[in-house]
């Protein structure tokens, strides 16, 4: 089991688990953007997850962006793992909209993140207890 780095953590609010990762919301209101950590010690590329890792991790992956772009409907999803200041391995899913801020730019760097109120956070957590991401527990409760 690993820890979120400091920085995922003092950039994030932590929703919850899944079976292998924990679920982080980048608090930056600008874009719906979750991100997957998976909650193993000194991972920081794909490729050095154990086979049946790769397979959740993909597994995850896949039915958090299936939920994002059902829930958001947007025009298209980011999904990456980039790594150059975070070396914890960890994918974005960014839902993008052709009138976001930053379209159709990446959204790095490109605007001041603003930060989520209650308001919002506690809707984005109702919204992910009706979700069907298998084996998700909230925060609150993990």
């Amino acid at each position: 089991m690993a820890e979120i780095h400091p920085q995922l953590a003092e950039d994030c609010i932590v929703l919850g688990r899944l079976p292998l990762c924990h679920l982080l919301l980048m608090n930056d209101c600008n874009y719906p953007w979750f991100i997957l950590v998976p909650a193993r010690a000194d991972i920081s590329e794909i490729y050095q997850l154990e086979i049946t890792d790769r397979r959740q991790l993909l597994s995850e992956s896949c039915r958090l962006s299936e939920f994002l772009m059902e829930a958001y409907a947007g025009d298209k999803l980011n999904v990456a793992a980039l790594g150059n200041q975070v070396p914890q391995l960890h994918l974005h899913h960014i839902v993008r909209f052709r009138s976001d801020a930053a379209w159709p730019t990446p959204v790095w760097g490109k605007h001041a993140p603003r930060p989520y109120g209650a308001e919002a956070i506690e809707e984005i957590r109702t919204l992910l207890s009706t979700a069907a991401l298998d084996g998700y527990v909230a925060a609150v409760d993990a």
